[in-house]
């Protein structure tokens, strides 16, 4: 769990929570996390999160890969009017590719959400996680026995149980909080491998207590996730599955100023950002890749990534090796403008290449820290933008080739 703090003196700033209940730190909801038996290992599989009000608004944002799974189809409608009461989410399976009986699996798991809670199940929103093709009867089965164990289960503080009932791969439930001037922003993640952007790259749940209007939630959370979540590049790899909630109850009474609720929000989806780039299936290092100089903030994303997604680079962190030639390699692939030899590139502080030529030497750089930082200067503008990615490990490619077995 963690608090997100920041004062800088010119005024109360965002302030920490002390509770630390994630997706409950806000007034006005309830979660809960079970175990339905959808794991082989036994550990919770079931999350409930339910917006008790007064205000009912909700946004989401979903994956753009084509292929996506029933939850994601039959959320999409569910958030089309603004309006969400409850999101249910399961572990264990993904409910992708497993036909009509995949999505009335989906449509039975919101009807149970609805009946227990007394509400329509076109407000429940339903994710899922987990290995694509698995949903079964005995996959509905257990979704449908988790809701009934969930709603029973509900609670003001259910929040930590919530967000450890949604983890695969992932080693350590995923929670940030920012609470400033009387309101909460409250959030939970899931996500260790398949990251890569698309609007969301993981299941999220963020909670807020403010009064917000549904038209100002999605403006917010999509500002927000452009900057954060969309920038988590692991391993390229965009999953079927990914979801980003974002629900008010209003129970404060409080309506922030835009900016001020922009400035929490973000900070709760940077945070969980980055804790999801330190859980990366196997990764012994996390990269943050800053490119500076860029004549727009697109083209600096599009630098940033070219680096993010060469195995070849990756590998070379792995190896402790500040191998500078790949990251001019990979941003070459581009067709963003700057002159590939007028760049700069450093790393962990070192520039070990000034105007497309050595500058330090390699030995130098200290690559052994689990933070890594790289910054390439392109020198051709005056936008910027920060990738956050992982290193490619012997552990990443062995825990994904028995990923299923």
């Amino acid at each position: 769990m963690t608090d997100v703090s920041k004062n800088d003196g010119s005024g109360p700033g965002l302030q920490t929570v002390a509770t630390g209940q994630g997706v409950t730190a806000a007034a006005g909801f309830r979660a809960a996390g079970v175990t339905a038996g959808l794991k082989a290992s036994g550990k919770p599989d079931v999350a409930l999160v339910v917006n008790d009000g007064p205000d009912v608004a909700a946004t989401a944002v979903f994956t753009s890969n084509r292929a996506q799974a029933h939850p994601v189809t039959w959320s999409r409608q569910v958030i089309g009017d603004g309006v969400a009461r409850a999101v249910v989410l399961n572990s264990g399976g993904a409910n992708c590719f497993t036909g009509p009986f995949g999505f009335q699996t989906t449509h039975m798991t919101a009807e149970a959400v609805g009946d227990a809670l007394g509400i329509g199940a076109g407000d429940v929103i339903v994710c899922s996680t987990g290995l694509i093709g698995v949903g079964d009867q005995t996959f509905r089965d257990g979704v449908l026995r988790g809701v009934d164990l969930a709603a029973a289960a509900l609670d003001a503080d259910g929040g930590p149980d919530a967000a450890t009932a949604i983890m695969t791969t992932d080693t350590k439930p995923k929670q940030s909080v920012v609470t400033q001037d009387g309101w909460t922003v409250g959030g939970m993640a899931k996500g260790a491998g398949m990251l890569a952007p698309g609007l969301a790259t993981m299941l999220v749940v963020i909670t807020t207590d403010a009064v917000q209007t549904s038209e100002q939630l999605d403006r917010a959370l999509r500002a927000a996730t452009r900057v954060t979540f969309d920038r988590v590049d692991s391993d390229g790899c965009m999953s079927t599955n990914d979801t980003v909630v974002l629900l008010s109850s209003g129970a404060s009474g409080v309506t922030p100023e835009a900016g001020d609720f922009q400035e929490a929000l973000t900070a709760v989806c940077a945070d969980l950002a980055r804790q999801l780039q330190q859980d990366a299936e196997g990764a012994s290092h996390d990269i943050t890749i800053e490119v500076t100089g860029a004549v727009s903030e697109d083209e600096a994303v599009t630098v940033g990534r070219s680096v993010a997604r060469n195995n070849l680079f990756k590998a070379a962190v792995f190896g402790n090796d500040p191998n500078w030639g790949r990251v001019l390699a990979a941003i070459g692939t581009t067709d963003a403008e700057f002159d590939p030899y007028a760049v700069d590139v450093s790393m962990n502080g070192v520039r070990v290449c000034h105007a497309g030529a050595p500058d330090r030497p390699s030995d130098e750089v200290d690559l052994t820290p689990r933070d890594t930082h790289v910054l390439i200067e392109l020198g051709v503008g005056a936008h910027a933008a920060t990738i956050l990615t992982n290193d490619l490990t012997h552990d990443y490619v062995h825990e994904n080739s028995a990923y299923s077995s």
